[in-house]
């Protein structure tokens, strides 16, 4: 068995630690709290958390899920994105070479915490959205210097096209039916997959949302044309699998 490169050790064993700071940004941002100042606690009953209170999944594991202060039912988001952060490393190195997996990790956990953030909270921060943008440039710089003009100008069609058909469908219905923040993902797509990757971004975000109506629908939940629909999360896992796979062939 081939021994693990520094870096890939390294970002294996900092997954879960990165995957609780993830799900303190897709929590406090939309919320407009700090992320870096402030203690954690229990958000019940605001007791300071120790050390180990916050080993991630052990910890979650060890307290079955409660707060060991008040008892109150500890959210698994954190545990969840604790793993998930973990399995974008994994799902990397399968995927990408040794000497791009640095930065597919990086995006991979950038798209996770949006993705999260949408689900909860129909929110996608500009914390976020905006840095990816000129990420995505750099890194085509790095990889693809030549293509750099046209990935730029993908950026920039992207976000035009998304921001045309917000305001489309604002005027026809009267109501917003895409965020801001949902352009500026979709800017971020074209800055890391160039022109030829938005149509299958966009592809993969419809299928995923559609995945998400039918599981509210199984859940129970009303489903109608009034549905918010978190579009953010599809545009996350849509850019993840260009970004891994590149574009669809049938596009």
């Amino acid at each position: 068995m081939d021994t693990l490169a520094p870096t890939t050790l390294f970002l294996i064993l900092a997954a879960p630690f990165v995957g609780s700071f993830l799900c303190v940004l897709a929590l406090r941002l939309p919320a407009g709290q700090d992320v870096v100042r402030g203690r954690s606690r229990c958000p019940s009953c605001h007791q300071a958390l120790a050390v180990r209170d916050l080993v991630p999944v052990f910890s979650w594991l060890v307290a079955r899920g409660r707060c060991r202060f008040c008892d109150a039912r500890i959210d698994p988001i954190y545990p969840i994105m604790e793993l998930a952060a973990l399995g974008v490393v994994l799902w990397a190195m399968l995927v990408v070479d040794e000497g791009v997996l640095l930065v597919t990790v990086l995006l991979g956990w950038a798209l996770l915490a949006l993705a999260a953030m949408d689900v909860r909270s129909l929110f996608l921060s500009d914390a976020l959205t905006l840095p990816l943008i000129p990420a995505g440039l750099a890194a085509c710089l790095w990889l693809e210097p030549d293509a750099i003009w046209e990935h730029a100008l993908a950026s920039l069609a992207a976000a035009g096209i998304l921001a045309g058909l917000a305001r489309a469908y604002r005027h026809a219905r009267g109501r917003d039916g895409l965020g801001y923040g949902d352009v500026k993902l979709f800017a971020a797509a074209g800055a890391w997959t160039g022109a030829m990757g938005l149509g299958t971004v966009l592809l993969w975000a419809v299928v995923v949302n559609v995945l998400l109506l039918v599981a509210e629908r199984l859940a129970g939940q009303q489903v109608s044309a009034e549905t918010r629909v978190p579009i953010g999360t599809g545009l996350a896992v849509g850019l993840w699998l260009t970004w891994l796979y590149g574009p669809l062939s049938i596009l």
